[in-house]
């Protein structure tokens, strides 16, 4: 079930159509892919480190969950305008200005970290950060699927998660052999801002379609139409409210990592094994994305969501319950599989179902859903942490999860719209009839 235009012209590769592959056949998507996951890289150095940074100052996971709201709390309020923006004017030029905004914010933690200046100093460049990226994602979003066919859609969404979470698994690696070396704090946060340079010479070397020319709505109504959209689409609907309550009960632990670590497992964040541990956590999440396009390609997605939601809550029980260094290895790689696993394949039903002039406003809201939503459960999950420590917000996650594994059912509001179907179309053409 698919809707509006085709995206790029299909190009002769002779891969699957929707495989990973496939979308890498396409030269434009892959100068893109290959400079945002250069980029992503330097991200996830500085996701690791920052947080890992101030709760080693501060000893408390409720500032971690601050600093995290600091830099994805903008998600929740930017993200709508951000879409309205994708969907109306020139995304190669905004996307540009985007990366050099992050690449000014992130150059000005070098500075700070280095001297050990106020926590509300660097919280306040966090948020230029996160500002920078909620800005940011919804027309970075809604352009890579018009550098692939529509047949090869699927490919290019779990690349793009893959190379989300690979980025995860280099990043802290990276961080992990130079810190030994003596690579300090604010040199990472330096070699990040460098690493934005990447996508501005791919976006310039780039040449991307304008918007497609549609109706607009005027006013405060198109501030409102990403919420249309998806009131009018069940499984649209179905897959954000999901993923909002996911992100919400289930996943404060990804940017409570540090506190995790060390009150479950007794790893400081400083050490190497926390950053081996959130690598091997990355690597998990990076094949969960890639298996999405290529061992699980012809799967039905709707299936894979529910198995998804199933093993997550499954996985994060067991990592709740490890009691050690070698449990929680085992147990955070297969969590991240079905963690991004599941996400993938919901985005992948998603992106499938929107138009090309849709997908800016749509997305918006996924992201408010994915990263917004993410900081509020770490300001309320924090405290919580520091009181009674990580192990019942974990299994209050996986109860959720489960819950999500019986309710996200895809396949059965596609049933019941087609049963509808007949019924509104004999309804409609009765109402013309009067």
């Amino acid at each position: 079930m698919t809707t509006g235009t085709t995206g790029a012209a299909a190009v002769q590769h002779g891969f699957r159509p929707g495989s990973a592959r496939a979308a890498l056949a396409y030269p434009d998507f892959r100068r893109m892919w290959f400079a945002s996951f250069a980029s992503n890289i330097g991200t996830w150095m500085q996701n690791v480190v920052l947080p890992a940074y101030v709760y080693e100052r501060t000893g408390r996971a409720s500032i971690v969950g601050l600093l995290v709201f600091a830099q994805l709390g903008p998600l929740l309020l930017l993200s709508i305008p951000a879409g309205v923006i994708a969907d109306r004017f020139d995304r190669r030029r905004w996307l540009i200005v985007m990366q050099l905004v992050q690449l000014a914010f992130s150059t000005l933690l070098f500075p700070l970290a280095a001297t050990d200046a106020p926590l509300w100093s660097l919280f306040l460049v966090a948020l230029g950060v996160g500002v920078g990226n909620a800005l940011n994602a919804p027309a970075w979003s809604a352009m890579l699927p018009t550098l692939v066919s529509r047949a090869d859609l699927p490919g290019s969404i779990s690349l793009n998660s893959t190379m989300i979470n690979g980025s995860r698994v280099v990043g802290p690696i990276i961080v992990a052999v130079l810190s030994p070396l003596g690579v300090t704090t604010s040199q990472f946060f330096l070699l990040n801002a460098v690493t934005y340079l990447f996508v501005v010479f791919a976006l310039l070397a780039t040449r991307l379609g304008p918007p497609p020319k549609v109706h607009h709505e005027q006013g405060w109504r198109q501030f409102s139409a990403g919420l249309r959209l998806a009131r009018d689409k069940p499984v649209v609907s179905r897959l954000l409210l999901s993923l909002t309550t996911f992100s919400f009960l289930s996943l404060p632990y990804v940017g409570l990592f540090p506190a995790v670590a060390e009150l479950n497992f007794g790893i400081e964040e400083k050490s190497s094994t926390y950053k081996w541990l959130y690598a091997t956590w990355g690597l998990g999440a990076a094949l969960g994305g890639l298996g999405i396009g290529t061992v699980f390609v012809a799967w039905d997605k709707r299936r894979l969501i529910r198995l998804g939601f199933a093993s997550f809550a499954v996985c994060l029980t067991a990592f709740a319950v490890a009691n050690g260094p070698v449990g929680a290895f085992v147990a955070g790689f297969f969590l991240g599989i079905s963690y991004f696993g599941t996400t993938t394949s919901m985005m992948t039903i998603v992106q499938s179902r929107l138009a090309d002039h849709e997908r800016g406003r749509v997305m918006s809201l996924w992201f408010m859903a994915f990263g917004g939503t993410v900081p509020l459960g770490n300001l309320v999950f924090g405290p919580v942490m520091d009181a009674v420590g990580a192990r019942w917000v974990l299994f209050g996650g996986a109860l959720w999860a489960l819950y999500l594994a019986f309710w996200c059912n895809i396949a059965a509001i596609d049933a019941q719209m087609e049963a509808e179907a007949p019924a509104t179309q004999l309804s409609a053409l009765a109402d013309r009839a009067r």
